[in-house]
């Protein structure tokens, strides 16, 4: 049997027919830029999330990027971000200018808030956390500290739609919470597409002017801006998986909750989830100290598998710059040399999750 790690079109077929009327709704009106669709689709997700205001833009990495330059971060600015994270991230501090501060992450994957206070100094200005592989980041404690530091606070929920610290979903905690629809995602678009949301008024008009060459009249260009739009299209096709999102994201819990009851074998550690945390499973990562050998072992098998992320972005060969040496942040480095994500997708079928349990299990290690 052969089983790639994602395999997007069984999630068009569930809803083949509301995606393909909504794409040739949008083609046959004759507006593809700016038009109904992504204000209807901006106003739902932001009812989605629990905040007053969202931009859609043209990616995951432009949002985060758009939303640091927003809050006026610059050079000589420092921002908190974790070790273990997708080098996007960390990206979206650096086209600014400003100088990513790690934190290594805790046992759930996410930055270890514990850790936050002690690498605060005059020059930091936010706290951008990441809610990893899909599970809420520690944002009790984030948030109580941001507020004591009168830091700016982002959210990156590229891998979170959907997940709740307590009672309020990620992405509605901070000053802007920024998402990615890249195909993969929970809620993935059929292209690279990406959002804010806020409940900040003055960063929703000022990211939306920036999204689109800097102007809210065509030629009145106040700011300097890109051009970042999420078009008609992928937003029509997003309000379709916006309205099944709860039914996609409970099938991932079940495939998630099955792995985690049935997977046994000591040479394999399963992933956890914090109290007051949700998971909603966009990876689902186990650890192994012979990770390589396990993953061609899968691949033997016909697994597919994929390391998220094999290179920690304080060690990319991008940043050498920033002068950061092997052994520096050692549990984010153990990560990258131990995770191993399994395959986790809308539509697998039960024979190909129990054989996937089945050869895990019969792993010797």
């Amino acid at each position: 049997m052969k089983i790639d790690l994602a395999v997007l079109n069984r999630q068009f077929e569930l809803y083949q027919k509301e995606y393909e009327s909504a794409a040739i709704k949008v083609l046959r009106s004759g507006w593809y830029i700016l038009g109904p669709e992504l204000e209807q689709f901006e106003n739902e997700f932001k009812t989605y999330i629990g905040c007053e205001y969202s931009v859609g833009l043209n990616s995951g990495l432009d949002a985060l990027t758009l939303a640091v330059k927003a809050l006026g971060i610059k050079a000589g600015d420092e921002v908190i971000v974790p070790a273990n994270t997708y080098i996007a991230t960390v990206l979206s501090i650096t086209e600014n200018g400003a100088t990513p501060i790690f934190v290594e992450p805790d046992i759930y994957y996410n930055i270890d808030a514990e850790n936050i206070e002690r690498v605060i100094t005059a020059k930091t200005k936010a706290i951008m956390t990441v809610h990893l592989y899909g599970q809420a980041a520690q944002m009790d404690k984030i948030t109580q500290i941001a507020n004591k530091y009168n830091l700016y606070l982002l959210e990156d929920c590229a891998q979170s739609h959907g997940a709740h610290f307590d009672k309020k979903m990620t992405g509605s905690f901070g000053d802007i919470g920024c998402f990615s629809f890249y195909p993969t995602k929970n809620l993935g678009a059929f292209g690279d597409s990406g959002a804010i949301v806020t409940d900040n008024e003055k960063l929703y008009k000022r990211i939306k002017m920036m999204r689109n060459y800097g102007s809210r009249i065509k030629y009145h260009n106040e700011l300097e801006g890109v051009n970042s739009r999420l078009d008609e299209v992928q937003a029509a096709l997003l309000r379709v998986k916006l309205e099944h999102i709860k039914e996609l994201e409970s099938e991932r819990k079940k495939i998630a909750n099955i792995y985690l009851e049935e997977i046994r074998n000591d040479n394999i550690k399963l992933p956890m989830t914090r109290s007051k945390s949700e998971h909603v499973y966009h990876q689902f990562v186990i650890r192994t100290e012979k990770r390589d050998k396990f993953k061609c072992f899968l691949e033997d098998k016909g697994i597919k598998t994929v390391i998220h992320y094999p290179i920690p972005p304080h060690l990319s060969e991008c940043y050498r710059y920033l002068g950061h040496k092997k052994g520096e942040y050692p549990i984010a480095e153990n990560y990258a040399d131990t995770v191993l994500s399994l395959p986790i997708f809308n539509g697998m079928t039960d024979n190909e999750i129990t054989y996937i349990i089945d050869t895990i299990n019969g792993y010797k290690g």
